[in-house]
């Protein structure tokens, strides 16, 4: 097996919307498991997310959780999710799809390493950084 690093987001009780969102932005195969099909008792947590998984058609994989009653939750503060590569049209595609509600820290455009770049904070707080090469 190959290894692989991809980003394990955290929320608190939006994991299922925000994933949801990155798979209608990237597309691939989301799969959601909920703390209550896993038996956990309290009410207030059967229908959080215990773990998702987004497998993209580029070979992008994305994890989330939300955080456990009782846990403290810390919004990505950590936390950078970087998508590089060569096709313009796809990560222009991703950036665009990414850009609705997000916070534009820089914007894509051509930087002084030649690359194109561009990085936002999304509407759920998770930072991104978008290199075209």
């Amino acid at each position: 097996m190959t290894s692989r690093l991809n980003p394990y987001l955290s929320f608190d009780g939006q994991a299922r919307e925000a994933v949801e969102f990155y798979r209608s932005v990237l597309g691939g195969d989301l799969k959601i498991n909920t703390f209550g099909e896993f038996g956990a008792p309290e009410p207030a947590a059967r229908d959080l997310v215990m773990h998702a998984q987004l497998d993209t058609p580029e070979g992008y994989t994305l994890m989330a959780s939300d955080t456990p009653p009782g846990m403290d939750y810390k919004p990505g503060e950590n936390i950078t999710v970087s998508l590089s590569g060569d096709d313009g049209a796809l990560l222009r595609g991703y950036w665009e799809g990414l850009s609705a509600g997000a916070e534009i820290r820089v914007p894509l455009e051509k930087q002084m390493w030649g690359d194109e770049f561009g990085q936002l904070v999304d509407r759920f707080g998770i930072s991104w950084m978008v290199n075209i090469s």
